[in-house]
């Protein structure tokens, strides 16, 4: 089973930056796509990027042009550079890996960003 875990989150003023990291552990990683969600208080879960085995990214137009997610499948892990953050971007921030068998997710990290 894959276990991933995120880190990087934390407070940051609006118009700051952060990066997201999430390592997995199993060999499923470079052969699956991946992505990040969000889920705000009150708020559904959110996709809000996504990155193929080959690199290929969508995103979701609320971050376009201000995140980057990013694979490094050497280390086993996964990015999501954060800049111009703005007070909605406020979330606990996981990690998915999707595979055959399901998705897999992290535990989530808190990203706040004060006005």
């Amino acid at each position: 089973q894959v276990q991933l875990v995120e880190s990087g989150g934390g407070l940051v003023q609006a118009g700051g930056s952060l990066r997201l990291s999430c390592a997995a552990s199993g060999r499923v990683f470079s052969n699956n796509a991946m992505g990040w969600y969000r889920q705000a208080p009150g708020k559904q879960r959110e996709l809000v990027t996504t990155i193929t085995s080959g690199g290929s990214t969508s995103y979701a137009d609320s971050v376009k042009g201000r995140f980057a997610i990013s694979r490094d499948n050497a280390k086993n892990t996964l990015y999501l550079q954060m800049n111009s953050l703005k007070p909605e971007d406020t979330a606990v921030y996981y990690c998915a890996v999707f595979a055959v068998g399901g998705t897999s997710w992290g535990q989530g990290t808190q990203v706040t960003v004060s006005s």
